[in-house]
């Protein structure tokens, strides 16, 4: 929670790059004060609220990191959007999320610079971050394409399709996989933590790399053999053997929520010769607000609530829907 006698930073932080201009250790009460907003936002709108809570200190670390709008950042679902939005100029007009002239309840290129891609319902996040990352290639622009893809997103045939591709973007690719369900491994602690920064540093994909220089000039047994264990270690470490198999420099699991882990892991995949990258964090949806941690549905969906004891507003009648008129 926020302390009271703190002076607010989300009234200082109106775009990514007054977010840049904090201290690291701003960087915990900017998240909360998010988070805070958010819930209250939502409170009078309705939308979609557990997802977005669940990413509030990813989205803090991505702005802070990498260099938006110019880096290319796609939301898929986009409904968990909403601290995003918060955070790119649109503060003033968050209470005003799906009504008739407001704000979109997902990212919509006609909002914003930072929204470059209107994505919606699911699974082209990865497409769309191929897109970006390899028109700027072959533009000689600088620029990273950047897919936050949650976990059920990835079950989708066209999410593979684009990872199968991604090679051609190189390190200018990088997906962030939001595990908030299922954990494909989950984190362990600090060790989790430290292989992560291990493994992304530049000094250890500069070893990596020269390991590969090396290789080349031995006999192929030796250095097939070489880079088998390189993958396998990482593969037993970090439980990312199925995205090396997709050509995928993989790096996690890291928890989603601790800023400390998340920021110096981005920055070491932001300056990376290797990629394409993928960054797999552990979040919980509906994080930092109780009664949507407790609820089975973690708050997806929500009309109007209280935001203290959290009771929402009985939705109003509606016309009949077409899946029961049809289903009948």
């Amino acid at each position: 929670m926020v302390d009271a006698l703190q002076t607010p930073l989300l009234d200082t932080v109106q775009l990514p790059s007054d977010l840049r201009a904090l201290a690291p250790t701003q960087l915990r009460q900017l998240a909360d004060e998010l988070r805070q907003e958010t819930i209250a936002a939502v409170g009078v709108t309705g939308g979609h609220l557990g997802s977005g809570l669940g990413v509030v200190e990813l989205t803090v670390a991505i702005h802070y990191v990498f260099d938006t709008p110019n880096d290319k950042l796609v939301w898929d679902v986009g409904h968990q959007c909403y601290p995003h939005k918060i955070l790119t100029g649109r503060r003033d007009r968050i209470r005003t999320l799906r009504m008739g002239g407001g704000l979109s309840g997902f990212t919509k290129r006609s909002e914003s610079e930072y929204d470059p891609f209107g994505a919606a319902h699911s699974s082209t996040s990865i497409s769309a971050g191929l897109g970006f990352a390899v028109a700027n290639k072959i533009a000689g622009k600088p620029g990273k394409g950047i897919a936050v893809i949650g976990d059920g997103a990835m079950s989708a045939g066209m999410a593979y399709e684009a990872m199968n591709n991604a090679a051609q973007a190189g390190n200018r690719l990088v997906v962030i996989l939001n595990d908030n369900d299922m954990s494909i491994a989950p984190p362990v602690g600090g060790l989790s933590a430290y292989l992560s920064r291990i493994v992304s540093s530049r000094e250890f994909l500069g070893f990596r790399d020269l390991a590969r220089k090396l290789a080349k000039h031995l006999p192929k047994p030796i250095a097939a053999g070489m880079r088998k264990t390189d993958e396998f270690a990482r593969g037993i470490a970090m439980g990312g053997t199925l995205f090396e198999e997709l050509g995928f420099y993989y790096v996690g699991p890291i928890d989603g929520h601790n800023l400390d882990q998340l920021i110096p892991v981005l920055e070491n995949v932001r300056d990376a010769e290797e990629g394409p990258i993928l960054v797999h964090v552990v979040t919980k949806k509906g994080k930092g607000y109780a009664p949507a941690e407790a609820a089975a549905d973690k708050y997806h969906g929500v009309q109007k609530f209280d935001v203290i004891t959290g009771t929402q507003a009985k939705a109003p009648p509606g016309p009949p829907l077409y899946l029961y008129v049809f289903g009948a």
